[in-house]
């Protein structure tokens, strides 16, 4: 654990507001009332998984209530809003004999009936739903993805909770089917931050560990916002700023929650909050690479290079520094859409960092050009060797607790087990490993499945959680892909929108155990490439509920029946032991049996010693190409954020930490100005690919850009425009605003979704 000043520290004191009284804020007592209120019915079970189980909420990783970081209790209002789906009783099933009466539910709604109790299937025609066996329900799906083949098929599963063995297992079991069309929510968040890690470092995970914050000069926050989506990485950097550690945010909002924050457990920052952001540097939307670049090119034409550790320990330099030279300070000021003294506050705070962490997430990923957008961050940080040692690290900080794992496992359509490339070698000995043909060629990504859907192209889809509507771009567009497709397949806990689409021949619902319900316990793996063992938590049970890789293994055993006992384990541990043997980084997974039990792959920091799993066995530079600004031409630049929600499972409809609610248009006052609007006025935004009804609210964004919630804005977004490696939605538009006639009517513009990857 990292080592601790005791002292109380008034320099990093954000101003005497106990517990944030008068400003917006979560209230974290109020949060565990209503966690015991919703919980009363199974008080001893809920709390139990909070004390002994792996919380299935964020990646930090937890062991019950405690962390490796820091000592002391850690539990934050994302875990106790998601432990209701853990407690749940069965939803009546009779309420699904009508879906059209459903429909009309908000996801909320939907997702307090209960947990789905028993497999049902709908056919076309039918009104509902109606209860089968899970024999007549696995043979029902078996024979139609028999009959489609290998190539008309595919699966999704989400993080949310999803332990390592469901995704080893679903991957192994969906290539004994002869399919590489298995992906996961990592295609939707990160999957840039691993083709720009492998590619520069060798590696495809977050180098260092948490405890690397505290202490370390510098942390630098790139289009991530820990405040909403991390809550407890806010707790680390308190102690990062008691310690000394100086932070910086990239982003084109000045997020409230990153300025100051309040600590309930930590008395200091209770009562007097936590000033946690040293400078904001205000950027446009899509102007991160510029910036990066800009600050480069100072770092470069300063001689504020560490020249030993690039010319002993990396290649590309040369190409990149002349690339640099040459972009005039003029475009990279317009397509950043700030100054060249801007950019030199920031190399500054580099030059004078001996030690930094950059921390990104979605607001860097979920671009087109993603992976140039990561590659731009980890070009910053190789110039001063901020890797492979004490308080430094590169840091795709995660939000969900399945995400890390999912990708290794193999659960991906584009990577094999470890993060192997999908080609005939690779296949081949993953055949001569598993005893059965494994397919050579890439399968359907996320997106791509839902487009095969659309163009008719894909005759099954089996969607472990998830809610595709509520996730990608176009929501009407996904609805009607989803309507064309033969027969889906929804494996979960809860009822979704999706499964209640009309069926095109058939839809089969599936009830999925939890990770705490899992014989013999399962294990996760956090940001910080922690794999933590998650025991099974005696309590109630739905009696028909079964973990995800029992049904993709009874799947493959009755398409390919030659193959049961390839696909098919008798016990979690059995998996881990053949995880260790198949993924050589998940050496020590096999020993993971007890409470508390866990290991840190790679070890406290990848790249150690600045020694990279590379071909040369060094780092990369990477030159990239800055985009261009385009003309505004009247419009604003939008991206999408998160409230106070768990990824697209939205909590409530006001953000407690922005005061904003659901349908807000976040801008600024001098946009607000330009179009004649005051805060609270109804607007209509109007992108190429639609429309969104909202209201005004006055924030501080950088003018000319726009924020909205995540997913009401997926209206206006673009669903062809993905990154061109990963083929990650591009979440970003242009877009104009209109003062509107109305306020929106309450179901105009929002839709509470449901929990998804």
């Amino acid at each position: 654990m990292a080592s601790l000043r005791k002292r109380i520290n008034p320099r990093v004191w954000a101003g005497f507001r106990p517990f944030g009284i008068g400003t917006p804020h979560p209230n974290n007592y109020k949060e565990i009332v209503k966690a015991v209120w919703e919980n009363r019915d199974r008080l001893p079970y809920a709390y139990r998984i909070l004390d002994k189980g792996v919380c299935d909420g964020c990646a930090l990783g937890t062991t019950g209530m405690r962390d490796w970081t820091l000592e002391g209790v850690h539990l934050c209002n994302v875990r106790l809003r998601v432990l209701r789906l853990s407690t749940m009783k069965a939803l009546d099933p009779a309420l699904l004999a009508d879906p059209a009466a459903l429909r009309g539910r908000r996801a909320a709604e939907l997702r307090t009936l209960g947990r789905l109790p028993h497999p049902m299937v709908r056919h076309r025609g039918e009104d509902g739903f109606r209860r089968a066996s899970w024999d007549e329900a696995l043979d029902l799906v078996a024979e139609r993805l028999r009959r489609a083949g290998p190539d008309r098929i595919a699966a999704f599963l989400t993080s949310r909770g999803m332990p390592n063995e469901s995704y080893y297992g679903a991957q192994k079991a969906w290539r004994a089917i002869g399919s590489n069309s298995i992906d996961n929510a990592a295609r939707i968040c990160h999957s840039p931050s691993t083709f720009g890690l492998k590619g520069a470092l060798g590696v495809g995970a977050t180098t260092c560990s948490y405890s690397d914050w505290i202490g370390s000069d510098l942390v630098v926050f790139v289009g991530a916002n820990p405040a909403n989506n991390q809550p407890v990485a806010m707790k680390y950097l308190h102690h990062a700023k008691v310690a000394g550690t100086k932070v910086a945010c990239i982003n084109p909002y000045r997020e409230p929650g990153m300025e100051r924050y309040w600590i309930p457990s930590i008395p200091e920052s209770a009562l007097f909050g936590t000033k946690v952001t040293d400078r904001f540097f205000a950027v446009d939307i899509g102007g991160d690479m510029a910036f990066l670049t800009g600050t480069l090119k100072h770092v470069i034409e300063r001689g504020w290079v560490d020249e030993d550790f690039v010319a002993r320990h990396t290649t590309g330099f040369e190409e990149l520094s002349a690339q640099v030279r040459g972009t005039p300070w003029k475009e990279l000021e317009r397509a950043a859409g700030t100054t060249q003294e801007e950019m030199l506050g920031f190399a500054e705070m580099i030059r004078d960092a001996r030690t930094a962490v950059f921390v990104w997430s979605m607001g860097i990923t979920q671009h087109q050009c993603g992976e140039d957008n990561v590659r731009s961050i980890i070009n910053l940080a190789l110039t001063k060797g901020f890797v492979g040692r004490e308080k430094c690290g590169l840091m795709p900080i995660r939000g969900h607790s399945g995400v890390q794992g999912g990708a290794e496992m193999g659960c991906y359509s584009t990577a094999f087990p470890g993060g192997a490339p999908i080609n005939e070698d690779t296949a081949q000995a993953l055949s001569e490993r598993w005893g059965f043909d494994v397919p050579g060629t890439p399968g359907l990504t996320a997106p791509e499945m839902i487009d095969a859907g659309a163009e008719g192209k894909l005759d099954v889809l089996l969607s472990a959680g998830g809610n595709f509507i509520e996730v990608l771009p176009d929501p009407a567009y996904v609805e009607r892909a989803l309507a064309a497709i033969p027969m889906r397949v929804h494996l979960d806990l809860i009822v979704s929108p999706q499964m209640l689409v009309d069926p095109g021949e058939t839809v089969v619902l599936l009830p999925a155990a939890t990770r705490y319900e899992i014989a013999g316990g399962v294990t996760e793996t956090s940001t910080e490439r922690r794999v933590i063992f998650s025991p099974e938590i005696p309590g109630p049970r739905i009696e028909e509920a079964r973990p995800e890789f029992w049904v993709f293994a009874e799947l493959a055993a009755r398409v390919r029946p030659e193959l049961a006992d390839a696909v098919r384990f008798g016990s979690t541990e059995e998996m881990r032991d053949e995880i260790a043997r198949v993924i050589p980084m998940y050496e020590g997974i096999q020993n993971l049996r007890e409470r508390g039990d866990a290991f840190q792959y790679g070890g406290p920091m990848l790249c150690a010693g600045w020694t990279f799993p590379t071909p040369d066995g060094k780092a990369h530079f990477s030159a990239v190409t800055v985009p261009g600004a385009t003309a505004a031409d009247g419009r604003l630049r939008l991206t999408t954020r998160r409230g106070k929600q768990f990824n697209s499972m939205i909590h409530e409809q006001r953000d407690a930490i922005t005061g904003v609610e659901r349908e807000a248009v976040m801008m600024a006052q001098e946009d607000a100005a330009a179009h004649g609007l005051r805060d609270g006025d109804p607007v209509v935004l109007r992108s190429e690919h639609g429309t969104f009804a909202g209201r005004v609210r006055l924030a501080p964004v950088k003018p000319g850009n726009v924020e909205m919630h995540w997913p009401e804005a997926n209206t206006l977004i673009d669903r062809g425009r993905r990154s061109s490696e990963a083929g990650i939605p591009d979440y970003n538009a242009w877009v104009r605003v209109e003062a509107a006639d109305h306020p929106p009517a309450p179901e105009e513009g929002r839709e509470e979704p449901a929990v998804v990857a």
